[in-house]
């Protein structure tokens, strides 16, 4: 308990600070909590790994403490290099809560998955997190584009990048999270033995439709140049379908039915 609660309050300080720098004092002192914090939480999943039987507990609130801390991992390593550190402001309280509620709902014995079964559930999870950033960019995108059209210049506006910088990193993580995402799909065809399995289908049908969605949008910004609202619109569609996809069935199974998924 001791390194969770670690953990939480250190997300929580990088919160504080990130939000003061925004308002007041930019800077980076706010990566001094964010990196223990990060590490803190990597170090307690691999300790329930080591301590529960069948490896890795992957189920509803554990695979949501991961995708978090994907996100985490990823706005402390783009922050760091000076673009996107507001991201955290969303993302660590995130991450504190999901952490927090993983260890408090407990750990539950994993099946025990051979290598190419856990690479396909460490891609998935990493296609979330990344493509979890592009939808976060996305509104950033879009509440930044609705303030300038108001003329409501405020201290949070001045800490983004400016429209056009910011619309490329968007396009460039979900061009990144594009590719995790196919290659989940194809471990996903290769390494699951029945994919069209009770529990799986709609995962898979939901998933590829997600596919399908981001690729689209990177299709039409290469094609027709599309951006602004049409491009926030097709990213939190997409990032949707993903949702449901991943995380849907195990709240219904786990949550509601009471079911192993």
């Amino acid at each position: 308990m001791t390194i969770v609660l670690i953990a939480v309050a250190l997300y929580l300080a990088a919160t504080f600070l990130l939000v003061r720098s925004v308002t007041r004092e930019p800077g980076g002192a706010w990566l001094w909590p964010a990196i223990p914090a990060v590490v803190l939480h990597g170090g307690y999943h691999l300790w329930v790994a080591l301590h529960t039987a069948g490896g890795p507990d992957l189920h509803f609130f554990a695979a949501l403490s991961l995708a978090a801390l994907g996100m985490a991992a990823l706005t402390t390593l783009v922050g760091a290099r000076g673009r996107m550190a507001a991201l955290g402001v969303v993302v660590f309280p995130l991450t504190a809560l999901f952490l927090l509620a993983y260890h408090l709902h407990g750990h539950q014995p994993a099946e025990a998955l051979d290598w190419r079964l856990q690479l396909h559930a460490w891609l998935a999870l990493l296609a979330f997190a990344t493509l979890g950033i592009a939808a976060l960019l996305a509104l950033m995108l879009w509440a930044q584009e609705r303030a300038l059209r108001r003329h409501d210049f405020r201290a949070w506006l001045r800490a983004l990048p400016p429209l056009t910088e910011l619309e490329t990193l968007l396009f460039r993580t979900i061009a990144v999270g594009f590719v995790l995402l196919t290659l989940t799909l194809l471990t996903g065809v290769l390494f699951v033995e029945n994919l069209l399995a009770q529990h799986l289908a709609h995962k898979t049908v939901l998933s590829v439709l997600s596919w399908l969605v981001f690729g689209g949008l990177l299709l039409g910004r290469w094609r027709y140049g599309w951006r602004g609202t049409k491009a926030v619109h097709w990213t939190l569609m997409a990032m949707f379908l993903l949702i449901l996809s991943f995380f849907g069935s195990n709240f219904v199974l786990e949550l509601v039915l009471h079911r192993k998924p």
